[in-house]
């Protein structure tokens, strides 16, 4: 397989491409980033934004919260910087750990924030899960679906335009670039949502793959997107703290660390040093290892190539992090299966059928 000459990343991930210097564009973005962007102008931009909608309503804005890093540092950045009364919307689905709760009560109560959680039927929740996992080889689609699809219905019913997220697209894949983020191409939209989110499946689509009379229609709804004309009698604004402010993870953990108490929760396959990675969730194990069934790398390349970009880490020593850490088979594996009713057997075929060339993995080898 081909690799970034500077990350790591392989030619199997999602919208790479690479130029004449073997760098990928995700590698060029990073540059585009930190060299082009007048960063001072995009944060006054952001202020104008908020004075648009600060005050009109309850609530100055919604934030989608998992009470993961990302969440918990643009809810303290725009409760504690620019002075918002922000309501709180978190999709929860099925999968928090204990720690990520504990997380998100204690940052709620230090913040004085108001906040909503649904959680959806457990029972469609896992034959939405085994359908995704046939059809694309990820068993996320209801997580996906729900947390963007969620926060704008809550918009709606609360009456208030302006959503805001945490980092943008372009921090991680090309679906969109730094330019486009920054340029106000690139908005958390309906668009968006069916660009990649919702992995090209609807509501009413799963509806008919899963082809099950124990499933009601009724119970799909926290998956739909809300109606653009719905959206656009709102007046709608859905937008990423990112795209205004420049992201940088490590830096952002040790200050929601150090003013909100934010523990981190080391998660399965992941390096000692980046505890703070996905704490909200206990089966991202078995998500990154398909992952590397289907792409040929996993959860500890995606944050050496982070660390990489940002000076932090470099290449020989990320590669020992990867070659330590991933492709590893998860120790919570017979519970995910139990819980779908599959075989292993079953798990590894329907994971290989979605491999993505020229990738291939030779399952005896897994550790």
């Amino acid at each position: 397989m081909k690799f970034c000459s500077r990350c790591m990343l392989p030619e199997t991930h999602e919208t790479i491409e690479f130029d004449d210097e073997g760098a990928c564009n995700i590698c060029r973005q990073h540059e585009f980033k930190k060299s082009h962007v007048d960063w001072d102008a995009k944060y006054k931009e952001f202020e104008e934004i908020l004075d648009q909608y600060r005050g009109k309503g309850t609530y100055d804005c919604i934030v989608p919260f998992s009470g993961g890093k990302d969440s918990v540092y643009t809810l303290w950045r725009l409760v504690h910087t620019f002075k918002l009364r922000p309501l709180g919307g978190t999709f929860d689905h099925g999968f928090y750990r204990p720690k990520v709760l504990e997380n998100r009560v204690r940052v709620f109560k230090l913040l004085g924030v108001e906040s909503i959680v649904y959680r959806p039927n457990w029972k469609t929740v896992k034959k939405l899960m085994l359908e995704s996992l046939l059809r694309k080889g990820d068993f996320c689609w209801h997580c996906h679906t729900g947390i963007f699809a969620y926060p704008m219905q809550i918009a709606i019913k609360f009456n208030t335009p302006l959503v805001i997220w945490g980092e943008p697209q372009a921090e991680y894949t090309a679906y969109y670039s730094y330019e486009d983020a920054t340029s106000g191409k690139e908005e958390v939209d309906e668009k968006r949502f069916n660009r990649f989110v919702n992995l090209g499946m609807t509501a009413d689509d799963m509806i008919g793959m899963v082809n099950s009379p124990d499933l009601d229609p009724r119970d799909m709804e926290p998956f739909r997107y809300p109606a653009l004309r719905d959206l656009k009698k709102l007046k709608y604004r859905s937008i990423a703290l990112g795209s205004y402010i420049p992201w940088d993870v490590k830096k952002q953990v040790k200050l929601i660390e150090d003013e909100l108490g934010w523990e981190e929760d080391l998660n399965a396959g992941i390096p000692s040093q980046y505890g703070y990675e996905k704490v909200e969730c206990q089966m991202q194990g078995i998500r990154d290892y398909l992952k590397y069934i289907k792409r040929g790398y996993g959860r500890s390349a995606h944050l050496a190539t982070i660390d990489i970009r940002n000076n932090r880490l470099d290449r020989e020593e990320g590669q020992k992090k990867v070659d330590e850490y991933d492709g590893k088979r998860p120790e919570n594996l017979p519970f995910f299966l139990e819980m779908l009713g599959l075989t292993e057997e079953e798990f590894n075929r329907i994971a290989q059928s979605h491999t993505v060339p020229p990738f291939s993995l030779n399952l005896d080898e897994i550790k």
